[in-house]
């Protein structure tokens, strides 16, 4: 053994904090160094504006450009930041949603759209741009604030006269820190879609400014909300079984939250349920998706065994062979979503399966029994596969 010690001792510690943090270990907060990361950016600059929206009144909009010079900027209608943190409304001031992780939104639980990554907030974008400008239009009076990789050039600065409201976040994406600053459109659209479908009356426009040929833009708001979810899931599958999507949307004080869940099936025989908690994506599932796939077991069988297509000694039909075909959307919004795992991918909660299941359950029964073309379509369909086995 080498007669040479190492002593480790409280000088061989380093503590970093806010932007040096994010920006020694980029990964950590927005998941890579590569095109996912970089859209966190700017995901985490949606999640604030959609929510000062949402917070403000319904049918607010928010813009996001693709700049010509590789920026990106978020602007929304809403109230305006608070620029002071002394602010009456009691939330965080700019520079603090700027520079402090977990500073605050200004809605929370159920309301509260939940884009980003980890839920870090607008920090994360400023520390890892070369640039970035805040631009706040409240209360009759513009405030420009600018910073450089995450630390402010200057305080708010009070820039003229403002009509109307709202906040603009202007940022330039490090090249010092991402493989490539160029967002992909595809990408982003897809996200901002699925915010829209979750968010009646919520709209969204993305354009993009680089392409040679000029502008580019979709604008998305979509007032039949999961519904016309479903209808854009199934646009190219092959021909439905029943014209209707079912529909069914429900407060439940036990999961202390609400039930958004629209379903149809096609002729297809691939299963396509995607699960959403507060509009984030569950793409590993959870207790929502697993409470919508016994709700939709328990009303098919009990449907198919009052209609005598089962005969007493059948088993039941399975969870899988019904959900073959079926397109669904199964969203819940909480006041308190547990999630398993740091990216949350996976939600828990053992209420939320017995609140789902028992909502799919029973409105879907009364479907199945007021819609009995349908119904005989759909349910014996699923019977006559079985028997096939």
């Amino acid at each position: 053994m080498s007669e040479h010690v190492v002593r480790y001792d409280a000088t061989h510690i380093e503590v970093l904090e806010g932007w040096e943090a994010i920006r020694r270990r980029p990964g950590m907060y927005v998941g890579s160094t590569g095109e996912r990361g970089l859209h966190q950016l700017v995901f985490e600059a949606v999640d604030r504006a959609v929510n000062d929206v949402l917070a403000d009144r319904a049918g607010g909009t928010v813009d996001v450009i693709l700049m010509a010079d590789g920026g990106v900027r978020v602007a929304d209608d809403g109230p305006g930041l608070p620029v002071e943190s002394a602010d009456d409304s009691g939330d965080p001031g700019l520079e603090a949603l700027l520079t402090r992780m977990h500073a605050g939104d200004r809605i929370g639980g159920r309301r509260a759209v939940d884009a980003g990554l980890f839920g870090l907030g607008l920090c994360v974008t400023n520390a890892l741009s070369s640039s970035l400008t805040a631009e706040v239009r409240r209360e009759g009076v513009r405030w420009v604030q600018e910073y450089a990789r995450g630390v402010a050039v200057a305080p708010p600065t009070a820039a003229g006269a403002a009509t109307g409201s709202g906040t603009s976040i202007a940022f330039r994406p490090d090249a010092d820190v991402f493989g490539t600053v160029r967002c992909s459109f595809t990408a982003l659209a897809e996200r901002f879609r699925e915010l829209a479908f979750l968010n009646r009356g919520l709209g969204i426009s993305l354009t993009d400014e680089r392409g040679p040929s000029g502008a580019r833009s979709e604008h998305l708001r979509y007032p039949g909300g999961v519904r016309d979810f479903v209808a854009f899931l199934d646009a190219g599958a092959e021909t439905a079984v029943h014209p209707d999507i079912v529909g069914i949307e429900q407060e439940d004080p036990r999961m202390e939250g609400v039930i958004e869940v629209a379903l149809r099936w096609s002729h297809s025989h691939e299963e396509r349920v995607r699960g959403f908690a507060n509009s984030r994506p569950t793409p590993e599932g959870g207790t929502h998706t697993a409470g919508f796939r016994d709700g939709v077991a328990a009303a098919v069988n009990a449907h198919a065994r009052q209609r005598r297509l089962l005969a007493a000694a059948d088993p039941d039909l399975s969870a899988d062979r019904i959900c073959a075909g079926l397109t669904a959307v199964v969203s819940v919004k909480l006041d308190h979503p547990e999630f398993h795992g740091a990216t949350r991918g996976v939600l828990g909660g053992a209420a939320v399966r017995a609140c789902v299941g028992e909502a799919v359950r029973e409105h879907l029964r009364a479907w199945l029994a007021g819609h009995p073309e349908q119904a005989a379509a759909v349910v014996g369909r699923i019977v006559r596969d079985a028997g096939r086995d």
